[in-house]
């Protein structure tokens, strides 16, 4: 171990190697419910360059390592192991570049998504990449996980918002293609390889996204229904009168709106609570007959019986208590006992089937336990959870079982948009069938034949 932290050191000097006390606790584990521990050491290199010559140095030694961006993860996969030292791209910031004409932003792996974001809009243009850990969340770990979020509707998951991406491997190459041309046919897309790999094949450190257009005249409502064939309904119609414009369509189950009125102290928003209350935003233009036809088709909807209750935000203020309903899930686990949480994605033909199951079989094994169920539901994805007064470490492997379970069942999988890690690996064969995963080890195999990178995570160790 004194050999290689001398090596590392050598690279990148006192301050970009930490060990013992100095290692931060933040480095300890991610936002996933995994249990933290201190890695061996945290390397915090400046550039691509000393992120090679990083990975170059383990890769002769065989010392594994675990990748870090904003620690917002989910899954457990950037949670150290105890043979592992840690490699955080925190000092790698920075938006390089604007290209206006092509459209295009550069940044590297380790600037916030909400920087980002910001930076775009002073450009003229929008992200299309949003999720609610913008303020923390890295590019580099948005691309790594394939990250959704809220408007993945319109503009697809990260893997479609990645033109070119600059790559390290396990010993130490650099691969680059900062590509910024929509249309690049030239042999394999080797970059979508990395999207989504959770850092399991090489070390994204830097990203080209395409930028969009501002969206203009944004109209939101909150819409109370009786049924997910109701939901549907208004999802296909806002669909065929307005292609393209939907960006927004957030699901709220019953049980999920007893708990934020009644234990969060949310204000009902109807005279009377439905079964899924749907929170739906459109970017409608600047013209003001844009406006007028959303309320339009709503009211259409309304008089067809298939929106019960509707409220139309007429102000930004309204607007944010709208969101204050979808967003109530933060702080649940404030107010309910422990409990299980699952991202995952169900076949929208089937999704009443899978509500149904999961309220059967909960009830049925833990009598006094609380489901909820909400989410993006356009795209397939829900997340959910499943809090009881005697949940402890049995209890949630149990609760895992039932719920993948059913996912499995209907034809779902088990990851929406949060990644394997390590929390969800036992269950991924649930999602993938076997030459899949055979497939999968022979990439990791070829690109990572010593098993250093975030060893364990998606697949067994080898």
């Amino acid at each position: 171990m004194a050999a290689v932290l001398d090596a590392l050191r050598d690279v990148l000097g006192s301050g970009g190697l930490k060990t013992g006390d100095d290692i931060p606790r933040k480095n300890f584990g991610d936002a996933s419910s995994a249990k933290p521990h201190a890695p061996l050491a945290l390397l915090l290199p400046r550039s691509t360059e000393e992120v090679s010559r990083c990975l170059a140095i383990c890769n002769t030694f065989n010392q594994r390592l675990v990748l870090q961006g904003g620690m917002t993860g989910l899954a457990g996969g950037a949670n150290p192991q105890e043979d592992e030292i840690a490699l955080s791209l925190e000092r790698m910031v920075g938006v390089e570049e604007i290209d206006r004409d092509s459209a295009t932003l550069t940044a590297l792996a380790g600037t916030p998504l909400a920087v980002i974001q910001s930076a775009a809009e002073e450009a003229g243009f929008m992200c299309g990449i949003d999720l609610g850990a913008r303020g923390s969340c890295t590019i580099g770990g948005n691309v790594a996980t394939n990250a959704g979020g809220n408007q993945v509707y319109r503009y697809g998951m990260t893997r479609r918002n990645v033109l070119g991406l600059e790559v390290v491997l396990a010993d130490g190459r650099i691969v680059r293609s900062l590509n910024k041309m929509m249309k690049n046919n030239a042999g394999y897309d080797w970059t979508q390889l990395f999207i989504g790999s959770e850092g399991t094949l090489g070390v994204v450190t830097r990203v080209v996204i395409p930028l969009h257009p501002r969206s203009s005249g944004l109209a939101s409502a909150l819409c109370g229904i009786d049924t997910f064939s109701d939901a549907l309904t208004v999802l296909r119609r806002f669909d065929s009168r307005f292609p393209g414009r939907l960006l927004v369509f957030e699901a709220m189950w019953r049980e999920y709106m007893d708990i934020a009125i009644d234990r969060s102290g949310l204000a009902q928003p109807f005279g009377e609570r439905h079964e899924i209350t749907l929170l739906v935003e459109a970017t409608m233009g600047d013209d003001a007959g844009g406006e007028e036809a959303f309320t339009e088709t709503l009211a259409e909807l309304i008089e067809q019986g298939v929106i019960k209750d509707a409220l139309i935000a007429q102000s930004g203020s309204d607007r944010n208590r709208f969101w204050a309903y979808r967003e109530a899930n933060y702080e649940f686990d404030r107010v309910l006992p422990k409990g299980s949480h699952f991202d995952v994605s169900v076949p929208l033909s089937r999704m009443a089937e899978a509500v149904d199951l999961l309220r059967q079989r909960s009830r049925g094994r833990w009598p006094n336990s609380v489901l909820i169920v909400y989410g993006h539901v356009a795209d397939s994805n829900i997340h959910l959870s499943l809090f009881d007064a005697g949940y402890d470490e049995t209890v949630g492997q149990e609760m895992n079982a039932v719920v993948y379970g059913i996912i499995s069942d209907v034809g779902g999988t088990v990851s929406a948009e949060h990644g394997i890690g390590f929390l969800k690996r036992p269950y991924l064969a649930m999602s993938r069938t076997a030459p899949e995963l055979d497939l999968m080890r022979v990439i990791k195999q070829a690109l990572d034949p010593n098993g250093i990178l975030n060893s364990g995570r998606i697949l067994a160790p080898a």
